[in-house]
């Protein structure tokens, strides 16, 4: 039977035996639980972060089923937060998750945000993610964005008064272009878990995060690119 120190024993290598109990500490909130979100909330899960919170007041639909890991045939038409908690609390026991079915909004996204550590942006429009940056801000609340289209993907980290996604959408600009190139399934993996990777940098406190900075990254060509902001 799996015990707790083997669960988490091929992190130690990585982190730190401190670190490893610091992570059950934290509080994570995931809002979206689609393509980037199944992957993002898999993750933390695996690497035992305390407490986690899934955000989304959608359904899975057919169409999810290309690219979310969450998906199934035999949970279409479920909403996306519970299901998230089913196949955490699948995965790891030890994980408290919390679920928000609903849509983030100007009214209620410092009341649901309030008391995390960090937030994990996985929205598909700029709209909401321009919500999300305010409350972050509000709340004194780093966040990791990503975004994808087809083969391309954006990360970066933004901390309270950066205001970074001011930066990366001119205004008037409501979404991506995911709406022209297509979300296939291999591309938000990847953002995801370089969000994760970020988070937990951020989190432990270490160095390298791309604050003021925005990875691009090109699968058909295989480039990786840091600019700065």
């Amino acid at each position: 039977m799996e015990t707790r120190m083997e669960r988490y024993i091929r992190n130690e290598s990585m982190l730190s035996p401190d670190e490893n109990l610091q992570l059950r500490e934290f509080r994570v909130a995931v809002v979206g639980c689609g393509g980037l979100g199944g992957h993002i909330l898999e993750m933390l899960a695996r690497l035992g972060i305390g407490h986690i919170t899934a955000i989304d007041g959608d359904v899975f639909e057919a169409s999810n089923l290309n690219r979310q890991l969450l998906s199934r045939p035999d949970n279409l038409g479920q909403p996306k937060a519970p299901e998230a908690r089913k196949h955490i609390e699948r995965i790891n026991p030890d994980v408290k998750v919390s679920v928000r079915h609903l849509r983030l909004n100007p009214e209620n996204a410092v009341e649901i945000l309030k008391g995390h550590d960090i937030i994990c942006d996985a929205l598909d429009n700029v709209s909401s993610r321009r919500t999300l940056q305010q409350a972050a801000e509000a709340l004194s609340i780093p966040m990791v964005f990503a975004a994808i289209a087809g083969w391309y993907a954006q990360v970066t980290t933004i901390m309270p008064g950066d205001r970074t996604l001011d930066k990366l959408f001119p205004e008037g600009v409501e979404k991506g272009m995911e709406t022209q190139l297509g979300n296939p399934s291999f591309t938000p993996a990847l953002a995801a878990s370089i969000q994760v990777a970020e988070a937990l940098k951020v989190l432990l406190k270490k160095k390298g995060i791309l604050q003021n900075k925005l990875l691009t990254i090109n699968l058909l060509d295989q480039t990786y690119e840091v600019i700065d902001l």
